[in-house]
Parts: structure tokens; C-alpha cells; sequence
């Protein structure tokens, strides 16, 4: 955290579990966990029957699942992302709920590399403990591999001339390893 205690405030909290038509007995999963807002609220609804199967790739989110479920037996915690939700077999869920996203506490956190606002290590993973950092990625990717990656997920029409800036950067400064 960046300074003090920041607590996040789930958006559309009530209006997205109740979406849900909670069965007090059913089996529910908050695809993506985050802190856990939308799942203390499914916990509040469900029986002792009732399951809460949660997922999330970012160790602090685990972390996190980790101290809700000493205290809640209903829980079960997957670090792993949502891709492998269909392991837990349709006819066993009676509803999902995915909040896509980066979360305020990942963008507010600068050792986690979302952001440019504070200085910090040019990571972006939602696990940190896994796969490559951005700066890792920026060191080899082509220019048009950036090019690509600008274009189709930063929605960006002069994708080109960004992808040939970065790589100008590369070339006279080195790699990338700050947000900043």
C-alpha cells in the first residue's frame, strides 16, 4: 500500500449478488475475489450447506480468501484464474459472479506496476509469482508484437508510431524497468 490503510469499496455490491437469486444450499463462485467484498455478502446468504468456491491469481487476494476461509468452512480457495472454472462441472454451480479488472488496490499499490501515478517495478501481473513482468516482455517483444498488443488491447489507432517510440527508447536507453 502506498500509505496507511485503504480500504476498497466494492461497486454495485448489493446489486450484483442479488442478481444472483441466492439459494441458501446452493454452491456459488466469485470468479474473480479481489478482497472478497461480493463474497462475504454471498456467505451471508448461504446456509451451512451452502459452498463458496473463490478464484483469483494475485497472491494478496489469496491472502486474503486465506483469512475469510479460516473463519468459514463453506469456502474453498483456488489460486488460479477463472479460465479454469469449467473443472468445477456446470450442474455443481448455481451461479458465478466475475468482477473484471484491475482492482483499486492493485493500480494504487506501486510495487505492483499498474500505474504510472507512483514510481515503481514495470510488473503488471496479476500473479506475481508467475509468468513474465512487462518489463521482462518489453526487453525482447518485436516492434510489431508491440504494435499488435498496443492496437488490440489498448484500443490504440497509432499503435505503429507508439510501438516504433518505445522501441527508439529501448535502443538509446535500455530496458524498461520503472512505471515511470
Amino acid at each position: 500500500m502506498v500509505q496507511g490503510t485503504w480500504i476498497h469499496q466494492t461497486v454495485l455490491l448489493n446489486e450484483a449478488v442479488q442478481a444472483l437469486a441466492i439459494n441458501p444450499d446452493g454452491h456459488y463462485v466469485d470468479a474473480t475475489f479481489g478482497r472478497g467484498g461480493h463474497s462475504r455478502l454471498i456467505l451471508e446468504q448461504l446456509s451451512r450447506q451452502g459452498r463458496l468456491t473463490v478464484f483469483d491469481k494475485d497472491p494478496q487476494a489469496v491472502e486474503a480468501a486465506q483469512s475469510l476461509a479460516a473463519h468459514d468452512a463453506r469456502i474453498s480457495i483456488r489460486h488460479e484464474g477463472f479460465a479454469h472454472l469449467g473443472e468445477l462441472g456446470a450442474a455443481s454451480v448455481d451461479g458465478v459472479l466475475m468482477d473484471l479488472g484491475v482492482s483499486s488496490p492493485q493500480i494504487d499499490d506501486p510495487e505492483r506496476g499498474f500505474s504510472f501515478r507512483n514510481d515503481g517495478p514495470l510488473d503488471m501481473r496479476m500473479d506475481t509469482t508467475r509468468g513474465q513482468s512487462v518489463a521482462q516482455w518489453l526487453e525482447t517483444a518485436e516492434v510489431s508484437t508491440l504494435s499488435e498488443v498496443i492496437r488490440d488491447y489498448g484500443e490504440e489507432r497509432f499503435a505503429q508510431p507508439i510501438a516504433k517510440a518505445i522501441d527508439r527508447r529501448r535502443q538509446e536507453r535500455g530496458p524498461f524497468r520503472t512505471t515511470r
